[in-house]
């Protein structure tokens, strides 16, 4: 079984749900990190979205609130947020452009 510890860097996220990470059908993801930082000198509302193999979706955060030029730690120190095969993990702001996301995540195939 390989494993792969992995980072991804996503700017600039708005409106629109922007797909973070995607797991296949034969691999899963655990996230160890997930932070979220605002760029903007406004509020703005952050929701995470969790979709499984059958097209539901969920909310992990919904329209958290973001301080202006601040950080928000989703997932860190030993929590852990496990993504079964065929899942995505998706982030949404409620300004456009407002949001960098990074993800520190374990990939086992």
């Amino acid at each position: 079984m390989a494993v792969l510890v992995k980072n991804k860097v996503e700017k600039n996220i708005g409106k629109l749900p922007v797909e973070i990470v995607t797991t296949t059908p034969s691999n899963r993801i655990t996230v160890i990190g997930l932070s979220l930082t605002n760029l903007t000198q406004l509020f703005v509302n952050v929701s995470i979205l969790i979709e499984d193999d059958g097209s539901s979706v969920g909310y992990y955060l919904k329209d958290t609130i973001l301080p202006a030029g601040t950080s928000l730690r989703a997932v860190s120190t030993g929590e852990k947020l496990v993504l079964a095969p065929s899942n995505k993990l998706s982030v949404q702001s409620s300004i456009d452009d407002s949001v960098d996301v990074i993800v520190s995540y374990v990939e086992t195939a």
